[in-house]
């Protein structure tokens, strides 16, 4: 009985002013939901999403790339950082030995 007594006390100007602050809420709402569809937005969430996934593998692979340096690299020095030509200079000779049969057969190829 309270509540009818209230909105009977209720002049034109207070309905018609709440009725604006409702129109003008529900325009900023639309605006906000227009803005979260538009393309544009839609599409700089999505580049910002793409982004941070390239980001975070590019970190692990950085990661993991960094390891298998350090482990190729304790193989080839000692625990005082000092390098171990009894392993290094097998290793340069197999490569060196790569380069040459490939320098060979792209020789073959062309002539």
């Amino acid at each position: 009985m309270a509540a009818s007594k209230d909105t009977a006390v209720r002049s034109t100007a207070q309905i018609e002013a709440d009725i604006a602050q409702a129109r003008d809420r529900l325009a900023t709402t639309l605006d906000e939901l227009a803005m979260r569809v538009h393309p544009a937005t839609v599409a700089a969430q999505t580049r910002a999403r793409v982004l941070a996934s390239v980001e975070q593998k590019a970190g692990q692979v950085y990661v993991a790339a960094s390891g298998a340096v350090e482990r190729a690299k304790s193989r080839f020095v000692d625990e005082k950082g000092q390098p171990m030509p009894e392993r290094i200079v097998p290793v340069a000779l197999v490569g060196v030995g790569a380069v040459l049969l490939l320098a060979a057969a792209r020789k073959r190829r062309k002539g």
